[in-house]
């Protein structure tokens, strides 16, 4: 497991096999899924100081983060 917070398994506790299922059987949801990984690295490096980024770029980063978690939800809702 990763050390960098906010991963798919925190975020949707017990749906990782639902996420597993949708990601293998719709292309557009594994794009979301790939796409929340790295925004969610992308926070991480920047909260950890490893990358130097404005104030904010922080905050659209977090923004896109949670337009895709709410994404994700809306997809294992269905």
């Amino acid at each position: 497991m990763s050390n960098t917070p906010h991963t798919l398994g925190e975020e949707f506790p017990g749906q990782l096999d639902a996420i597993h299922a949708l990601k293998a059987a719709d292309a557009h949801f594994a794009r979301i899924l790939d796409d929340y990984d790295t925004v969610n690295d992308q926070i991480h490096r920047a909260e950890t100081r490893i990358d130097a980024i404005s104030e904010e770029a922080e905050v659209m980063l977090r923004k896109r983060r949670l337009a895709l978690k709410d994404d994700i939800a809306k997809a294992l809702s269905q």
